[in-house]
């Protein structure tokens, strides 16, 4: 059985991704056939990982997801691997103020039900023997979740290090490597998060480079041998989502990107075909697709051009007038009827729905979502529960007069109300689908 282990913090911003790439791609050039998930809803990271293992990543994600799918995908990234890095979200304890399908999101839910240890990245930037203190807060606030050890990153000097690392060492908890200050190894952003893998300039150097610091200033031996195998059962192979049909057209480009692992990767082994298609290179959907599919991403950095290819807009117009299109958040922007980017010009959309949003008019909305269909349709009968997760900037401006596809509620329980659009053979809403309820 794999063993897997889990790189964690306090907080965001403490270095969870540098160490993790680093330590994917150090331990891929020595040999070792190593995989990787994410906890938690977030499309960017999983895509470095596979970029720095040669392996997919999936999520797993507490609030979102029953116990046997969250098992099954867990077990399944393990096959066929030596060590199974799993990537934590904001820090270890995290999570939203509602239970979901297995528990609150957080990563330290997903320690306790695998048992693999936590490698606690610690920022020791303005502290020193101060460190130890929160580090004991963390080993002793589950007794269900390990910290096996500890990286201190943003370290001053070798004086810094011994003096933050005597103390956690003090506690029984050993000190596993010491991250210097190195802005230059960070990796761009933008206003999701991470600028996306595959439009990142020499990505293969960045990890490389980040391979390399890694193993210079962490022992990878002992990190790995801190990783034990999961105590969780198989799960199950059930697909998260059903498929939306037997060939499924889904849009591909740096414009629609936002497509979690898990649910393609269920439709495909449930039978389903998948067919890509580019919306920006002015691709319409394959003509014998029983469904298309346009996921999340940044039409809002592409909508002039999107507006401009009259191929893929007639494709998709026709497309819907015989078979489901589906859009999620940026792919639901797409199918209606304008966008306005950020510099306020409109740009015309397909106008499969009615609604107008808006980039310019920048607000934040951010959440999980528990939903119900209003009605039956592709992804399921009126009244099936889904689970998904909303993140993005853009506002509505008006939704047309087409009816709501779900009716949500927040994590905590509050009443969101109707949301999305459904015309016709089109739907669409802001959520990103996760699984069902």
């Amino acid at each position: 059985m794999t063993d897997g282990l889990i790189i964690a913090a306090p907080a965001s911003g403490t270095g969870k991704t540098t160490l993790t790439l680093g330590l994917l791609a150090a331990l891929r050039a020595r040999g070792v056939v190593v995989g990787a998930v994410k906890s938690g809803p977030d499309y960017i990271d999983p895509a470095f990982h596979r970029a720095a293992t040669g392996r997919p990543s999936v999520n797993l994600d507490t609030w979102a997801m029953g116990p046997d799918l969250l098992d099954g995908l867990a077990a399944r990234a393990a096959e066929g691997a030596d060590l199974l890095v799993c990537e934590a979200l904001m820090g270890l304890f995290d999570g939203v103020a509602g239970v979901g399908a297995t528990g609150t999101g957080s990563t330290g839910e997903v320690a306790a039900r695998t048992g693999w240890p936590v490698l606690l990245v610690v920022n020791a930037k303005g502290q020193s023997q101060s460190a130890a203190a929160l580090v004991k807060g963390f080993a002793t606030y589950r007794d269900d979740v390990t910290i096996g050890g500890v990286v201190l990153n943003n370290v001053g000097s070798p004086r810094h290090t011994a003096l933050a690392g005597n103390a956690i060492e003090a506690l029984g908890i050993p000190l596993l490597g010491a991250l210097p200050r190195a802005p230059d190894l960070s990796l761009p952003e933008r206003h999701l998060g991470l600028v996306q893998a595959d439009e990142t300039e020499g990505l293969a150097d960045r990890l490389a480079a980040l391979g390399r610091f890694v193993a210079e200033h962490i022992d990878l031996d002992r990190v790995v041998a801190l990783a034990k195998p999961s105590r969780a059962g198989r799960g199950s192979d059930a697909p998260a989502l059903p498929p939306l049909g037997q060939r499924i057209a889904i849009a591909r480009d740096a414009a629609f990107t936002f497509v979690y692992p898990h649910l393609t990767a269920g439709w495909q082994a449930s039978g389903a075909e998948l067919r890509f298609f580019s919306p920006l290179a002015d691709e319409a959907p394959p003509e014998d697709a029983d469904a298309v599919y346009l996921p999340g991403g940044y039409p809002e950095l592409h909508a002039g051009r999107l507006a401009a290819n009259h191929i893929f807009r007639d494709g998709l117009r026709a497309a819907a007038e015989r078979v489901p299109v589906f859009g999620e958040c940026g792919g639901y922007m797409v199918m209606g009827e304008t966008l306005e980017d950020a510099d306020g010009v409109t740009h015309p959309m397909t106008g499969l729905l009615g609604v107008r949003t808006s980039f310019a008019k920048r607000r934040l909305h951010l959440g999980y979502r528990r939903a119900s269909l209003l009605a039956d349709g592709p992804l399921g009968a009126a009244g099936t529960p889904l689970m998904g997760h909303e993140f993005h900037y853009a506002s509505t401006l008006s939704r047309g007069d087409d009816a709501p596809l779900l009716h949500a509620a927040a994590a905590d329980g509050g009443d969101l109300g109707p949301l999305g659009s459904r015309r016709g053979l089109a739907l669409g809403s802001f959520v990103h689908l996760i699984a069902r309820g």
